[in-house]
């Protein structure tokens, strides 16, 4: 059964840029045909998507943080990275990472790890 693990610095300051990663086990994350996402809440809100990476390396992101997000992955280390650029705020939320059989279908989920963005 597969697992997702989210890492990365709990606070970040504000025009920083958030990193974090996503450790994977039980499954590699270039198997046909799954899709790896990331995922965030932030407090009293909803669940957005923030973007994936396909199992072939493409990536898709959503259309309101393309300007600031980045996907990439670590196959040797079967990882996979969000950066988010010049937080503000608002960017704080609790960050799942995801897999599914499309960009927005999530089957599996992280335990999810706060980032809160504070001077």
């Amino acid at each position: 059964q597969v697992q997702l693990q989210e890492s990365g610095p709990g606070l970040v300051k504000p025009s920083q840029t958030l990193s974090l990663t996503c450790t994977v086990s039980g499954g590699s994350i270039t198997t046909n045909y799954y899709y790896w996402s990331w995922i965030r809440q932030p407090p009293g809100k909803g669940l957005e998507w923030m973007g994936a990476i396909a199992y072939s390396g493409s990536t898709y992101y959503s259309p309101s943080l393309k300007s600031r997000t980045s996907i990439s992955r670590d196959t040797s280390k079967n990882q996979f990275t969000l950066q988010l650029s010049s937080v503000t705020p608002e960017d704080t939320a609790v960050y799942y990472c995801a897999r599914g059989v499309g960009p927005l279908d999530f089957g599996s989920w992280g335990q999810g790890t706060q980032v809160t963005v504070s001077s």
